[in-house]
């Protein structure tokens, strides 16, 4: 540890000029006008790696945004680890509720604050620094490849291809990944699951055109009520998914598991002030973590139709739209629920209008055993840097490409993720704090020290 600490302290100051150089590429991967932004990250990392020591790095193209692999090989017989990290961010959207420019990124109250400071650009110059520092001081004890992707943000929807088209070179024991978050600052935590996701888009069309409300109304079925009225038959009063067959796949938690996730912290009353919400709502029998970590949901993720604009307008739409999404849980197939709520969504639609249901993603869900190798060396290396156990985690969010990963490459993940629930990724603002990215390249090599062993 006194190696590692000697290396950040010297190189702290160049590490974070460096950061700040990726950070300013606004690198998102969901406006087509910024394609050239993606190609300038790729050959930032490329050029990231070759400088920490890769004996070789490349840039790819995929179907979409490419991809940057390189690699260090030091013995064909040593265990290899596979980084997975994306240099695609989010839109920025509202600009104007940023403090600052957001791919200007300025250190203010012991935080970087840009777009990227944590999802993924800080996370991941993490993996790439903690790389260097093993390269330099002649400690790295195994193989490492790396595997940047631009299209992270819009789901992965060239990757898994890629991954198909190069097995060979990502052939690995393990893949390392920190994209995900801590409990606090001082409460370790490793992700053990990610929910799955299925995403549709409806349309319920009524007449074959806009009516006036007064003429028409009470006569003609109306698009948006007939919407609402389908949307609120797909929970009951128990929190539960009515769609028939939901279920049949969701592999109950044991007690043991429960008991264990329930040790990580949460104040409910500090929750529910947080969100200034007066109650929380869901699934009964289930607690709060435990209804976002291992249990599914349904979401309405919009609802659009009719007039919207500035004072009244007396119109009985023609159509109402709706744009859906359930996050599931290990053994749910996306697919298979995809297809489930198309045929239940439409069954229950009355005769007096038509309905459209398509599928716009979906993702598997992933878990991580807490017995898997990679995990206990995960949970040495946090032991040593935070000086406590680190507590397993199921995030309620999702990763898609980790699930596509083990399907396709045939290797599991470990995420170690250094995030914050302040940070605000995706949001304005979005930062990063510096104890977080420096404790970070002190954790990552111990983990490959652990692993390795």
């Amino acid at each position: 540890m006194q190696n590692i600490n000697k290396y950040i302290k010297e190189n702290q100051n160049r590490f974070l000029e460096e950061l700040f150089g990726l950070i300013r590429i606004p690198s998102i991967s969901s406006l087509s006008d910024h394609k050239p932004d993606m190609y300038r990250a790729a050959e930032y990392w490329k050029q990231t790696l070759l400088n920490a020591g890769a004996d070789k790095a490349e840039v790819f193209e995929t179907d979409g945004n490419p991809v940057t692999y390189g690699e260090k090989i030091i013995d064909p017989s040593k265990p290899t680890v596979l980084v997975y990290a994306h240099m695609d961010v989010m839109p920025v959207d509202p600009l104007e509720l940023w403090t600052t420019p957001p791919f200007e990124p300025e250190i203010r109250d012991g935080k970087i604050w840009a777009r990227g400071a944590n999802d993924d650009k800080g996370q991941s110059f993490m993996h790439a620094k903690a790389f260097e520092l093993m390269v330099r001081t002649n400690t790295l004890p195994c193989n490492v490849k790396f595997m940047i992707e631009g299209e992270e943000e819009i789901g992965s929807p060239n990757l898994g291809k890629w991954c198909e088209q190069h097995k060979e070179m990502l052939k690995a024991d393990i893949i390392l990944v920190s994209d995900t978050s801590m409990i606090a600052p001082d409460m370790p935590s490793i992700t053990t699951g990610l929910r799955g996701l299925a995403y549709w888009q409806v349309e319920v069309t009524g007449p074959n055109k806009d009516l006036h409300s007064g003429l028409f109304g009470g006569a003609v079925a109306n698009p948006i009520n007939v919407l609402a009225k389908m949307i609120a038959q797909m929970t009951d009063e128990n929190g539960r998914i009515t769609i028939p067959g939901f279920y049949d796949d969701v592999v109950e938690v044991s007690a043991e598991e429960r008991a264990m996730l329930a040790k990580a912290p949460f104040d409910l009353e500090n929750y529910k002030k947080a969100l200034d919400i007066a109650e929380v709502a869901g699934e009964v029998g289930y607690s709060t973590n435990e209804r976002t970590g291992i249990r599914p949901s349904f979401d309405l993720c919009g609802i659009w139709g009719g007039y919207t604009g500035e004072g009244a307008k007396t119109v009985l739409p023609s159509k109402a739209f709706a744009k859906i999404s359930c996050r599931l849980v290990p053994n749910q197939d996306h697919e298979k629920i995809a297809v489930l709520f198309k045929n239940h969504f439409e069954s229950i639609a009355p005769k007096s209008v038509k309905v459209e249901v398509t599928p716009l993603h979906g993702g598997h869900s992933y878990g991580c055993p807490i017995d898997f190798p990679a995990y206990q060396a995960a949970e040495k290396a946090y032991l040593d840097v935070y000086g406590k156990r680190p507590v397993p985690v199921r995030s309620g969010g999702s990763i898609p490409i980790i699930s596509t990963f083990e399907q396709v490459l045939g290797i599991k993940s470990i995420l170690m993720g250094f995030g914050l629930e302040s940070d605000a990724i995706h949001s304005p603002n979005e930062n990063f704090p510096l104890e977080q990215f420096f404790n970070g390249i002190r954790t990552i090599p111990l983990f490959y020290k652990y692993f390795a062993e």
